[in-house]
C-alpha cells in the first residue's frame, strides 16, 4: 500500500502600499480617476483611494 504525501508550499508574500506609487499630481488624479469611473457607488473604495492619495502626498511632503 503506498502512502501519500501531501505538501504545502507557502507564497512568500510583501505587503504593498499604493500610497508609495503615486507619486505625482497627474499620478494621483489619474489613480481617483480610475476608481470613480470603475466603480462609482463604491463609496468605501473612494474613500480608501482618497486616503491613498492622502498618504501619498504626506510621504511626499516629508521627502522635502
Amino acid at each position: 500500500m503506498t502512502k501519500t504525501v501531501h505538501t504545502t508550499v507557502k507564497t512568500k508574500t510583501v505587503p504593498y502600499d499604493v500610497a508609495e506609487q503615486l507619486r505625482t499630481p497627474e499620478e494621483m488624479a489619474a489613480y481617483l480617476s480610475a476608481w470613480l469611473e470603475k466603480a462609482p457607488d463604491d463609496t468605501a473604495g473612494i474613500a480608501r483611494a482618497l486616503g491613498d492619495i492622502s498618504r501619498s502626498k504626506d510621504m511626499l511632503s516629508k521627502l522635502r
